[in-house]
Parts: C-alpha cells; structure tokens; sequence
C-alpha cells in the first residue's frame, strides 16, 4: 500500500499537469531557544492540498488518505463548512481521485455523512 506521503506528492505533480496549481502547506511543532513551544502551519483540519482550477478560476481542497484512511473529526468539520458554501473538495486516495475531484468540480467527493 502506498503511503499518504507518495499518494500526495503524485497527486500534486498530477494536478499541476492538468491546468491547476495547488498548493501544500506545511504544518509542525518547534521549540524555541528558551524551552516554549510552538506550533505552525493552518489550523487542525485544513486539507493537505488546496489551490485553484485555471479554466474555471474556482478555489479545490483536498484532503489526501489511503485506501483505509479515515478522516478526522477537525476535517469533518471543514468538509462540512467547505459544503455549506458549495466549494469544490473532496477526500482523494490516489491521482485518479483528484483528478476527478477537480475536473468535475465535486463537492465532498468520498465524505460519508
């Protein structure tokens, strides 16, 4: 099985082929010189991908998983506000996914509710 890491990095090569530039934007922990903690990145939930369809100028987020990947309660909760505005997202296991996520512009594509 592939890891989330290789599924992801095929999918934004994939995407940047296919008239879209998405983005990844990198989360993670430090811990400064004089012992605080703290945190970077986006808040706990955003999708492992987000960018921008050219032909339609429409906004996409993805949230990649593999094939027994679950989603957290954080990204159900941003899936849920992502539908509430029909914003075009969905979960995506392989480049196959996301490439039928963005060129169909799907809302919540592989969400179960």
């Amino acid at each position: 099985m592939q890891s989330e890491h290789a599924i992801q990095s095929a999918i934004l090569v994939a995407l940047s082929k296919n008239h879209c530039t998405p983005f990844r934007i990198n989360v993670g922990k430090g811990k400064t010189a004089d012992g605080r903690y703290f945190s970077t990145g986006v808040k706990p939930g955003y999708p492992d991908i987000s960018g921008f369809i050219w032909k339609s100028g429409k906004a996409f987020f993805i949230e990649v998983k593999t094939k027994t990947g679950r989603p957290r309660k954080e990204q159900i909760q941003f899936h849920r506000m992502l539908t509430s505005h029909h914003i075009v997202h969905g979960i995506a296991r392989s480049v196959d996914d996301a490439l039928k996520i963005v060129n169909e512009e799907l809302v919540g594509y592989g969400f179960k509710e």
